[in-house]
């Protein structure tokens, strides 16, 4: 079963259509559902034309060992999704954890799926693969009871084994399947276990497959090796928007074993290995045109300036938007202040850049490729090469990490074109100047916010305009009668897309830096300030929580030494962050020391993922909040290699404590996103509170120090 599960280990074992594969392992288990709006939604959009499977096989399979097979086109790239939906199968078809294999990402053998993206995997996938489990456990307890003649409420359900009320007789779940289709109908008011009563689910067991990462014999799709496969590369502009003036490939041509591949605009060459086709396509002499655009010294007056036709709705008259300085004014009515923020261009910078082997064999395009919608790629190459949709599969090896960048199939399409040419397989991996170059970035954005604060603490009025970043997180959780919230899309000089947590960790640096801004404004405690005005309950949690936690009471900021809190709610999370910041005062270079972060998501399905979840989301967003960003300028990215593109590395960890609040009583969210918002706001708010200094743009200290004490690669 193993090897047959295994895509990336014996990808020549993967060429099963999915009638084979059910006839390999015995047959499968059949159970129509009779209402669809259980899988009618994903990422709040219909399914359109896509028309799940009612059938229980085609989700789960049980063979006539009782080894369970799971199938979804979720992907797994490093949240550790795979072992969550196994435990979640394992609850409702009481099953050991052990025994359940997850098939994941591959076309031809998962059921369509819009994709792995917007924190929405455990609240549409855990509930439909819920529902089929607990249908599957239903449909077997009723045809041992008919077995038995006896009530199936009187059997007892355990490991995967029926036992009879005398406890005389047992039969195990593939001792009933007997490897033949079973068809039955039922209800989708199949009842579900309550979270409160779980006993896999809800707890921290290891991660599935994890030997194999920690020990380095995991491939990831830059690892897929086929026989005779040759090696591909692509010649790049060597600007943006380039376009081609001359080409002379004569040189390339030369190089031994080298096939040179020109369709159009697409110029690629393939050969015996990497280093040959890296030398080939370097030794092609282009000349390109090179259109003028702006760079990032300019690039948030632009954004503000450029919109795109027909997206974002109306923007503001211009005596009618916040000023872009601090503005205070206080009248008897209160205080009204008017500020903006803006965030940088960042790249996603996964480990493991795009890759793709492509392979055409009897009259199929297979492609292994790291992605987070396999579907999606394959009706790319369903449109690139016009084929039928039966003569594409795409396969989602484990890939190194996508962060949101892995939407597209840059790669397969690339790899597919040049094994085309070549009559063979070929495997294409982007460098990281490609990945840092082509690759789509998380926007850039300019925040105005505008709002008056009583006196005595109470918000009367709220503004928040976001340029370019995009309108996730953008609504305000703070109690403002009729507040105005506007998202205006700009045309990026940059190809942009979605990062993780979207626009949310934009939004949040500007309205949580802001909330701080108002709070001392009127000489209140951001704490109190931020409490005073929120009646969401579940926000005022986690602000208690991670407050207790970090002894928010007691810390007292010194010149050298700052505490700063924030808080949302996206994507059904809610988190709050405490951060503390440590200045050296000869340097000024600013180290976050200890990070507090207080999440709730609902009924927690692993402890372990759900933490690590957040603490990675924590690091990573150490790198936006204070140093990474993408430089640009004359069409061209000129930080295009991470000697330049400064990372979180181990020195910059902090301390972190991450405190869950499990909520039995409200249904399982994601955590894949939500967590990253908080980091940035709160170290800005913390360095205010050691230096009375407020940054108000993303990267904060780009030179790893505070503004003003050394070069900083946005200004130079």
């Amino acid at each position: 079963m193993t090897t047959l599960l295994d895509p990336v280990n014996a990808p020549r074992c993967f060429q099963l259509d999915r009638r084979s594969f059910l006839k390999a392992f015995g047959g499968g288990l059949l159970v129509c559902l009779t209402d669809r709006n259980i899988l009618a939604q994903e990422s709040g959009r219909g399914f359109g034309s896509h028309d799940l499977p009612k059938e229980v096989s085609a989700w789960i399979h049980i063979a006539a060992d009782n080894s369970v097979s799971v199938f979804t086109g979720k992907i797994e790239c490093g949240q550790n999704i795979r072992t969550s939906l196994a435990q979640l199968v394992a609850e409702e078809l009481m099953v050991p954890l052990a025994s359940i294999t997850m098939v994941m990402g591959d076309t031809d053998l998962t059921p369509w799926d819009m994709g792995t993206f917007g924190s929405m995997t455990t609240p549409t996938m855990g509930p439909r693969l819920r529902t089929m489990a607990a249908a599957a456990r239903q449909t077997l307890l009723g045809i041992a009871a008919k077995r038995w003649t006896c009530d199936a409420a009187s059997l007892v359900v355990a490991d995967g084994k029926i036992t009879a009320p005398n406890a005389n007789q047992s039969l195990t779940y593939g001792q009933l399947t007997q490897g033949e289709k079973l068809v039955t109908t039922v209800s989708t008011s199949v009842p579900l276990m309550p979270a409160k009563d779980w006993k896999i689910a809800g707890t921290a067991v290891p991660k599935a497959n994890g030997r194999v990462f920690v020990t380095g014999k995991h491939q990831y799709p830059s690892d897929i090796s086929l026989p005779g496969m040759m090696f591909g590369k692509v010649l790049r502009p060597t600007g943006i928007n380039a376009t081609l003036d001359s080409l002379d490939t004569t040189a390339a041509e030369k190089f031994p074993g080298v096939k040179l591949v020109h369709d159009g605009d697409f110029i690629g060459v393939v050969a015996p290995d990497a280093y040959t086709a890296e030398q080939a396509i370097s030794a092609i002499k282009a000349k390109w045109i090179i259109p003028a655009q702006p760079s990032n010294k300019t690039i948030f007056d632009y954004l503000k300036n450029t919109p795109e036709s027909g997206r974002g709705g109306p923007r503001p008259e211009t005596n009618a938007q916040p000023a872009v300085a601090s503005v205070t004014q206080s009248s008897d009515s209160g205080i009204q202040l008017a500020q903006s923020y803006t965030a940088q261009y960042i790249a996603h910078a996964p480990l493991e850049p795009r890759a793709a082997v492509a392979q055409w064999k009897d009259g199929k395009l297979t492609v292994w490729t790291g992605t987070q919608r396999p579907f999606a790629v394959k009706d790319e190459l369903v449109a690139a090469f016009h084929l039928s949709p039966t003569q594409v599969r795409v396969i989602q090896p484990d890939m190194g990490s996508g962060y949101g960048g892995k939407h597209t199939g840059e790669a397969a399409i690339e790899a597919a074109r040049l094994a085309k040419a070549a009559g063979q397989p070929v495997r294409l991996v982007w460098t990281r100047e490609e990945e840092f170059t082509w690759a789509y970035l998380r926007p850039a954005g300019l925040m105005e916010l505008k709002a008056s604060v009583l006196h005595d603490g109470t918000l009367a009025s709220w503004e928040h305009y976001n340029y370019n970043s995009g309108n996730s997180g953008l609504a305000t959780p703070y109690k403002v009668t009729t507040p105005v919230t506007q998202y205006h899309a700009s045309k990026s000089p940059l190809r942009q897309g979605s990062y993780r947590g979207l626009a949310s960790t934009a939004n949040h640096f500007a309205r949580e830096s802001f909330m701080d801004e108002l709070a001392h404004a009127v000489n209140m405690d951001p704490l109190a300030f931020r409490l005073k005005n929120l009646n969401d309950a579940r926000l005022v949690a986690v602000l208690n929580a991670a407050a207790e936690k970090f002894g928010w009471a007691t810390s007292k900021p010194t010149p050298t030494r700052g505490f700063g809190i924030a808080c949302g709610a996206e994507k059904g999370g809610w988190v709050a962050t405490c951060a503390e910041v440590v200045i050296d005062p000869a340097t000024k270079k600013v180290h976050v020391s200890r990070v507090v972060q207080a999440w709730e998501s609902g009924a927690v399905v692993n402890p372990d993922g759900l933490r690590n979840q957040n603490m990675g989301a924590i690091v990573q967003g150490i790198g936006g909040a204070l140093f990474e960003a993408i430089t640009f300028a004359d069409g061209r990215i000129t930080n295009a290699h991470f000697a330049d593109y400064r990372v979180p590395r181990f020195t910059d960890t902090p301390r972190v404590e991450i405190v869950l609040l499990d909520r039995k009583d409200i249904a399982s969210a994601g955590a894949g996103e939500t967590g990253l918002v908080g980091l940035a706001p709160a170290v800005g708010n913390a360095i205010f509170a050691a230096t009375g200094s407020r940054l108000r743009n993303m990267p904060m200290a780009p030179s790893a120090a505070l503004p003003g004490t050394g070069p900083s690669p946005l200004t130079s």
